[in-house]
C-alpha cells in the first residue's frame, strides 16, 4: 500500500486504479479461460472519479453492454464479417441506447459490439453470454476497485483551489479598477473580459469539486470536522462568485464614459487596493479604514442616485462604479464572518 501512496503522487491515483482494475479483471477472466479483451475495455472506461459515478453508471452500462453484444450477435449471423457489419452494428447500438436512455453505456456497448464481430464466428448464444461474462467482471472489479482503493478526498485540493481563486480575483479587482478610472493597468478591457472568463470557469471547477466530495461522503467515512471545513469553504466559493459576479459588471462600462474627479479617482483606487489587500489576507480581515471608505463613497453613491429612473441607463458610470464597490464590500463582510465563525469552529474543536 505504501508503493501504491507513492506511486499515486507521481502518477494520479485515477491511473493507479485504472491499472490495477485492468490487472485483476484480465487475471480473473484467464482463470475463467474468457477472452480479457471486452472486461478489460470496460474496466477502462468504467474508472470515474468517484465511487458513486462508478456505482450508479454500472447499472446504465450492464444493460448497454447486453445490447451491443446482442446486435454484434444478430448482424454476425445475418451478414457475417464486413465492413458494412461494424456500420450497422454501431448505429443500431447508438440508436437503441439512446432511445432507452443508456447513454452513459453507449460507449462500452459500441466497442462490445463491434469488438465481437470479428471474434465471433459459432457457438453463438455461448460467446454472448460469455462475452457479457467478461463485461460484468470488467464493470464489478472497476466499481470495487473504486469503492476500496485509494478512496479520493478532494477537500485538499478544493480548499487550495478557493484561496488561489480569492488572491487572482483580488488581482483583477484591482486591474479593472484601475482600467475603469483611466489609470495605468497592466491588462486592457479584452484582457480584463478574458481574465473574468477564466475565472468564471475556474469556479466552476471547484463545484465539480464539491460534487465529487458530496459524493464520496456516501460511501466513505470522514470526520465530522472535515464536514465542517468543506461547509465553510463551500460557503466562501459562493461568496466569492457573488464577488466576481459584481466585479464582471465593471467590465459592462466603457472606459471612455467614465468621467471621474480626480479626489473620486484617488478614492476608488485606494478602495480596489484594500480590496485586493482583503482577498489577500489569510483571514479576511477588514482594516478601519476601509469601512471609512466605503462610508464616502456610499455618501457619494447616494448623493448621484437619480430619485426617478425611466430607463436602464439612469445610473452614470461613476454611480455604477460607486454601487459595485458597496456590493463587493458587504460581500467581504459576510466572507469575514464566515472565516471568523470557522476559526471558532476550529478552535472548540481542538479544545474536545
Amino acid at each position: 500500500m505504501d508503493l501504491i501512496r507513492k506511486a499515486k503522487y507521481l502518477v494520479g491515483g485515477r491511473i493507479i486504479k485504472t491499472g490495477i482494475a485492468v490487472f485483476l479483471t484480465v487475471m480473473i477472466c484467464e482463470w475463467l479461460n474468457w477472452p480479457a479483451m471486452f472486461a478489460a475495455i470496460t474496466a477502462i472506461i468504467t474508472i470515474e472519479p468517484t465511487a458513486a459515478n462508478s456505482i450508479k453508471k454500472a447499472f446504465v452500462r450492464f444493460p448497454a453492454a447486453a445490447i451491443g453484444a446482442a446486435y454484434s450477435i444478430a448482424f454476425n449471423v445475418v451478414l457475417g464479417d464486413h465492413s458494412y457489419t461494424y456500420a450497422l452494428v454501431a448505429i443500431a447500438t447508438i440508436m437503441t441506447c439512446h432511445k432507452l436512455r443508456l447513454n452513459e453505456g453507449t460507449l462500452v456497448a459500441t466497442l462490445t459490439g463491434v469488438a465481437m464481430i470479428s471474434t465471433v464466428h459459432d457457438h453463438f448464444i455461448a460467446s454472448f453470454f460469455i462475452r457479457l461474462g467478461a463485461t460484468s467482471i470488467g464493470l464489478l472489479v472497476s466499481t470495487l476497485v473504486n469503492l476500496f482503493v485509494m478512496s479520493p478526498n478532494y477537500s485538499p485540493a478544493i480548499l487550495n483551489k478557493i484561496r488561489d481563486l480569492f488572491l487572482e480575483t483580488g488581482d483583477f479587482i484591482e486591474s479593472r479598477g484601475l482600467e475603469v478610472v483611466n489609470l495605468h493597468s497592466k491588462t486592457n478591457r479584452n484582457e480584463s473580459r478574458s481574465w473574468f472568463q477564466k475565472l468564471m470557469k475556474n469556479i466552476e471547477a471547484i463545484e465539480v469539486l464539491c460534487r465529487y466530495q458530496k459524493e464520496e461522503w456516501k460511501y466513505h467515512r470522514f470526520s465530522r470536522q472535515d464536514m465542517r471545513t468543506f461547509h465553510y469553504e463551500y460557503k466562501k466559493l459562493n461568496i466569492l462568485r457573488q464577488i466576481l459576479y459584481h466585479a464582471g459588471n465593471l467590465l459592462t462600462i466603457s472606459n471612455q464614459k467614465v468621467k471621474v474627479s480626480e479626489k473620486n479617482k484617488d478614492l476608488v483606487v485606494e478602495i480596489v487596493r484594500s480590496i485586493k489587500d482583503i482577498l489577500h489576507h489569510q483571514q479576511y480581515e477588514i482594516e478601519t479604514s476601509h469601512f471609512e471608505k466605503i462610508n464616502r463613497v456610499t455618501e457619494l453613491f447616494w448623493d448621484r442616485k437619480p430619485d426617478h429612473c425611466d430607463s436602464h441607463h439612469c445610473f452614470a458610470p461613476e454611480t455604477v462604479i460607486f454601487y459595485e464597490l458597496i456590493s463587493i464590500s458587504d460581500l467581504l463582510e459576510e466572507l469575514n464572518h464566515i472565516q471568523s465563525l470557522e476559526l471558532r469552529h476550529q478552535k472548540l474543536y481542538q479544545k474536545e
